[in-house]
């Protein structure tokens, strides 16, 4: 009998201990048990639930542009001349640099009619000193020496023009770049205009993107730029805007502007499609908070307003998410606290306490 009462002693001291410590359980936070009792009695038993204040902060609203890869430089190799192709000393996709022959044609007819013009230059030469020799001994008037002279500048100029259509056999890299496929064989007889191959300086690549006429003031000469491609779609290329196109297109509303980027490992190609952001629009002073404090209910969203211990539903306009945190547009001012932990536990007008200081962030800006 004894060892009973002793078990039902126990019993009792434990349930009391439980009472309380589920009363004391139910206090908002920071609230003493002296202060849950005069302030609430034993009313609707609160939820714990977490919180923290919307801010105000600067909100980037960028647009995604497209735009198609170019080289820096491009250009398609061709003849200016109609010769045969007697040697080629390139190798497709190969580099080249500024001046390097690509390609030789037959020019043995140009060579002897440069010999030839050569000759009659030597000769003219010495037609002139002779003349020259005998008008200083008086021998011969100043016209005759003049004669002579003009001759020479003659056969001169034909030398040169020689020697310039002879350039024209050998076709050269107008500049440093890669060689794309090779379009002409050996023996082949070209003429002004054949395509021979292409030449592209990929070493850095341009490419233009059309953005809204709003983004115009947030973009200017020199700001940096990340692209994508879908062939790299890890990476992110780092360029610059170069230009701005100086015309708003009056139907679409945007303007074009051109970028460059370094392409040192030439992984972008003329004609790959980039994808890049440009800021449209800055909202300064935006109302921002954390993401989980947004409930979606069919096409409305709205968050859980703490106002005098109970969950207050609000019905909210959302814009930009940034770094966890969403952009409200309307239905909520700054300060406010909003329910972020414990949100589908509760509804409208149900007492609630903090479990712990509300949440809050001392960023200013936002990307």
């Amino acid at each position: 009998m004894r060892t009973s009462k002793q078990i039902v002693t126990v019993a009792v001291l434990a349930a009391l201990a439980a009472t309380a410590w589920i009363a004391c359980d139910n206090l908002p936070w920071g609230e003493s048990p002296a202060q849950g009792k005069q302030g609430k009695g034993f009313g609707q038993r609160a939820t714990l639930v977490e919180a923290a204040a919307a801010r105000r902060g600067n909100v980037t609203v960028t647009v995604e542009a497209v735009g198609t890869a170019r080289a820096n430089e491009a250009v398609t190799i061709t003849s200016k001349v109609t010769g045969l192709v007697s040697k080629i000393t390139f190798r497709e996709g190969g580099l080249v640099k500024t001046g390097d022959v690509l390609v030789e044609l037959d020019s043995q007819e140009m060579e002897a009619a440069l010999e030839e013009k050569k000759a009659e230059l030597d000769n003219a030469i010495r037609l002139y000193e002779r003349a020259r020799e005998l008008y200083d001994r008086r021998s011969v008037p100043r016209a005759q020496m003049d004669d002579r002279f003009g001759d020479l500048q003659t056969v001169e100029a034909r030398v040169r023009a020689e020697e310039a259509r002879i350039k024209e056999y050998y076709i050269r890299a107008p500049f440093s770049g890669r060689l794309g496929l090779r379009r002409v064989s050996v023996g082949a007889l070209i003429d002004p205009g054949t395509e021979i191959t292409t030449l592209d300086d990929t070493r850095k690549i341009k490419a233009d993107f059309r953005v809204p006429e709003t983004a115009i003031p947030h973009i200017a000469e020199g700001q940096g730029v990340a692209a994508r491609s879908a062939a790299y779609a890890d990476r992110a290329f780092n360029g610059k805007v170069t230009t701005i196109d100086t015309r708003v297109d009056p139907v679409t509303r945007s303007v074009q502007v051109r970028t460059i980027f370094d392409n040192p490992d030439e992984l972008i190609r003329p004609g790959m499609f980039l994808t890049a952001e440009f800021v449209a629009v800055i909202r300064e002073d935006s109302v921002l908070i954390p993401e989980q404090a947004v409930v979606v209910s069919g096409d409305k969203q709205y968050v859980f307003v703490v106002e005098n211990d109970k969950a207050s539903r609000r019905d909210v306009v959302t814009g930009k998410h940034v770094d966890g945190e969403i952009e409200i547009l309307s239905g909520l001012a700054a300060e406010e606290l909003v329910v972020v932990g414990g949100v589908q536990k509760i509804r409208e007008g149900a007492a609630i306490k903090l479990a712990k200081p509300p949440q809050s962030k001392s960023k200013q800006g936002m990307n």
